[in-house]
C-alpha cells in the first residue's frame, strides 16, 4: 500500500490509496478505493464501498456516499451532495444503496446535487447548482437551462 501525503484526517485503516494522492486537512474517509494521482480536498466525506479513478480531484465540503463510483480523470466542485437511498416505501421500510454513478472525464460544478441511481456518462459536464435528476449522456452538458 502506498502512503500518500496526509495532512490530520479521519482515515479509515482499510482505505486503499494509489500513488501520488493528496488528502487535506479534515477529510474523512472510510472504507474506499482512490487511484493514484488523486486529490481530496478539506471537509469531504468519502463514505463504505467508494471507487475513485486515478487523476480525480474532489474539492472540499463534498459528500460522495456510500457505494459510488467515480471514472477516472474527473474533476468535482465544492459543496457537491450525492445521494444514494430514496424515500423507503412506509410498507416495506427497506433501504436500497442507489448510489450515482460517474463516467470518466466528468465534470461537477460546485453546489450540485446528485440524486440517487443517476448515471453520469464519459465527458460529461454538470452545471453548479443543479440538481440532477435523470441519467447524463456521453458529453452531455446539463445546466440550468437544460
Amino acid at each position: 500500500m502506498v502512503k500518500p501525503y496526509i495532512f490530520k484526517t479521519g482515515i479509515a485503516d482499510n482505505v486503499i490509496f494509489g500513488e501520488n494522492c493528496k488528502v487535506a486537512d479534515s477529510a474523512n474517509i472510510y472504507k474506499a478505493i482512490i487511484g493514484k494521482n488523486c486529490f481530496i480536498g478539506p471537509w469531504v466525506e468519502i463514505q463504505n464501498d467508494v471507487i475513485i479513478g486515478n487523476n480525480t480531484r474532489v474539492h472540499s465540503h463534498t459528500l460522495i456516499c456510500e457505494g459510488m463510483v467515480i471514472g477516472k480523470s474527473c474533476f468535482i466542485g465544492h459543496g457537491v451532495m450525492t445521494a444514494n437511498s430514496r424515500y423507503p416505501s412506509t410498507a416495506s421500510k427497506e433501504w436500497n444503496c442507489e448510489p450515482p454513478i460517474l463516467g470518466n472525464e466528468v465534470i461537477i460544478g460546485s453546489n450540485a446535487t446528485l440524486l440517487p441511481g443517476v448515471k453520469i456518462g464519459n465527458n460529461a459536464v454538470i452545471g453548479a447548482g443543479i440538481t440532477v435528476l435523470r441519467d447524463i449522456l456521453d458529453g452531455e452538458i446539463y445546466t440550468g437551462d437544460s
